[in-house]
Order: structure tokens, then sequence, then C-alpha cells
């Protein structure tokens, strides 16, 4: 074979497994929607477990039913509380879609922070200079925030922004404390930060997992961390390797229940990658879209210790 036919041969199998590997990205892996679980050990001895839905990063669009009927079907998980991190919407068309979409879970008291895709529309975006920066993804039009926000209110969300919130569920005292997307550079936890919690614990929630925000979560005494806007690295290597987490968290840390360490103190941190993408970047690869029921599970008693 001439090396001529060869190479074109060669260029054109790379070609299709190329256009194989968009084709499932976008097509099929983009709607493989997955329930994950965790179990975080953070409740008193003693103390009954709490189901927390983490929901995070939807970027609705009022065409996506399949997204919206799978995440309606979580009401039958009856969690006792939900935690959104951010990124609802991709157009103010999906309003009333989110609507839809969230009604069936509001069952148990949910609190949400925003991220810089509930201010601003998305914007096309060169693929590759995901990978080498952390890009502000957005544009100088705004979507519709004070309507998404009383939006979410009516359905029953608290906005946990700059606000100690404290929650009786079960036999514990949750006490959230919330800030602005770091990724906008709106983060402002030093509101709510200093005064110690009473709680029997504490969770941070937050849109980008930045570890200026996280240190200072950990700082103020929160056990747990919750946060999106990595899409999990959106598009993986095999075994969960993520290629970046469009923030400084680290590449490990991009999705999923990991812990958040600041010298001699810790918190647990899940970092949810989330059900949508840009609609500019419309493919996953290695990193399906999620929800994750967590179970706050007791400590072991000092006993056990």
């Amino acid at each position: 074979m001439k090396t001529s036919t060869l190479v074109g041969s060669l260029l054109g199998v790379t070609g299709l497994i190329g256009a194989s590997c968009v084709t499932y990205a976008m097509a099929i892996e983009n709607r493989a929607y997955l329930l994950r679980h965790a179990t975080v050990p953070v409740l008193p001895p003693g103390h009954q477990p709490i189901r927390i839905l983490h929901l995070s990063d939807l970027h609705l669009l009022a065409s996506q039913t399949k997204k919206m009927a799978w995440v309606r079907a979580l009401a039958h998980l009856r969690p006792d509380f939900l935690v959104n991190t951010g990124d609802n919407i991709a157009a103010p068309s999906a309003l009333q879609s989110l609507v839809h979409t969230f009604g069936p879970l509001m069952q148990a008291p949910a609190v949400f922070v925003l991220g810089s895709n509930d201010m601003y529309y998305p914007r096309p975006l060169n693929p590759l200079k995901y990978f080498v920066s952390r890009d502000h993804n957005y544009t100088a039009a705004t979507l519709p925030t004070a309507v998404l926000i009383r939006t979410l209110e009516d359905l029953g969300w608290t906005n946990a922004e700059r606000q100690r919130l404290v929650f009786r569920i079960k036999d514990s005292t949750i006490e959230v404390r919330g800030c602005g997307d770091a990724h906008m550079d709106i983060d402002d936890y030093d509101e709510v930060m200093g005064e110690p919690s009473q709680a029997d614990l504490l969770i941070g929630v937050t849109h980008a997992p930045y570890r200026r925000v996280l240190d200072q979560m950990v700082t103020d005494g929160a056990g747990l961390i919750f946060a999106g806007h990595t899409h999990g690295g959106q598009v993986c290597l095999p075994g969960n390797h993520a290629l970046t987490t469009n923030c400084d968290l680290p590449r490990e840390q991009a999705k999923g229940l990991s812990t958040h360490h600041l010298g001699q103190s810790s918190a647990y941190l899940h970092v949810s990658a989330g059900l949508g993408t840009s609609p500019y970047a419309p493919y996953r690869f290695f990193c399906p879209p999620e929800a994750t029921l967590l179970t706050l599970t007791a400590r072991p008693s000092e006993a056990h210790d």
C-alpha cells in the first residue's frame, strides 16, 4: 500500500472515531442522567440520618423535556432537605420550565445560591479555551435574575446568599451559610462568617468551589460544603480523570465527595457534576450529568474513635 494511501486511511479512521465520540458525547452521554449516592458522617452521635438532595447546573432550556422529567421524578426520593448550587437557566424562556421541573420536589426545606449563568447569558466559547483558562463564560447581556429569585422563592426555595439560615430537621439543628459566586469575584462569605454556630452542623453553600471560599468556610467551622460549577470536568479521561475544574480546585476534586483541609481543620466537600451544560457546549464525555442524594449520618461516638 502506498504511503499516501495509508496516511489517508489512518486520517479517515481517526476522523470517524472523532466524529463518533462527538456524537456520543452530545447525543447520548449528555442525556444519560445519573443519581449518585454518598454517605457523610457529620451529625452528633446518636442523631437520626438526614437525606439531602443536591442539584446544580441545570442550565435549563425550555426544549429539554427529558431533563425536566428526570428531575421531577426525583420527588419519589422524598429527601429531608434540598440544596441547589446555581446555574439554573440558560434563557428567560426556561423560567416556567423550571417551575414545572422543581414543583414536585418542594416537599422539604430547600436553599439555593446563584451562579454566573443565573445572571448572564452564556456565550459561544472556543472549546479548547475551556481547558487552558478559567474563563468567565458570560456576556454583557443579563438574564432576569430578580425574576428567577422570586420564582424560586415562590416555589419554596430560600436564598442562602449572605444569609445565616437555621433549620430543624428531625432531631438535628442545621445552620446554612451561603455566599455569592466566586467565579465572578462576588464571593462575600465574610459577611456571614465569624459568629460561632450553635447548630449541630454548619453547612456552607457556594456555586464555584474556589479555595479561598472553602478556606473561609472551614475556618468558620463548616462540617460540610456544597458547590457546583465544575461540571465534573465535563470532558474527562477514563477513570474519572477531569481535565479541568474551571477554577483553582484540584482536578481530583472536580466532582463527588472529598475533604478540604486547612491546617489542622477540615470539612467534607461535595461538588456536583451538575445536570447540564452551556447550550454552546452541549457535550459530556466520561462525565454523565448527575444529581446526588447524600445521607448524613452520625459521627462515631468517642468510645469508638
